[in-house]
């Protein structure tokens, strides 16, 4: 989840829309992918549970 909009990352949907196809794990998006809502840096996301 994104820590300052709350935007949460699914694994299963990833984010075409910014080169991150579905099914991708957490782990395996880029370093430089920001949150498409906020534009936070992955670094800005913590894990949550849904």
């Amino acid at each position: 989840m994104c820590l300052i909009c709350g935007w949460i990352y699914d694994e299963d949907r990833g984010d075409p829309d910014h080169g991150v196809a579905p099914g991708t794990e957490w782990k395996a998006v880029p370093v430089n992918w920001t949150c498409p809502e906020c534009g936070a840096r992955k670094e800005d996301f913590e894990m949550v549970q849904i």
